[in-house]
């Protein structure tokens, strides 16, 4: 017989984390997504939604192309651009994680 894989998480990050990441957004209220989901259709099925943040977070497999992208001017001419992974709670979420 085969064995079961491990249900932990490469990434240990709380449900309390993802929570309290979404309160955040929430409190600044946030302009949709790419996707054009607001912060009212999120609540709408909060849980569900807090758990699936969570669990591809936690698992790894958040990786989505770039949701916004813009150029930052530089002083000395030209510009930076910046991009947003993951949409504005997984942003909050990261934005609260320590450093490397």
């Amino acid at each position: 017989m085969g064995q079961l894989k491990s249900q932990v998480k490469p990434f240990d990050i709380s449900k309390w984390e993802v929570k309290g990441a979404w309160e955040e957004v929430r409190a600044n209220k946030g302009a949709p997504g790419v996707d054009g989901q607001s912060i009212a259709d999120f609540e709408k099925d909060l849980q569900n939604n807090l758990y699936k943040v969570w669990n591809r977070m936690s698992s790894g497999s958040c990786f989505p192309p770039p949701v916004r992208a813009a150029v930052i001017p530089k002083s000395h001419g030209g510009g930076r651009l910046v991009r947003t992974l993951c949409g504005r709670r997984g942003a909050a979420l990261r934005h609260r994680a320590p450093g490397p």
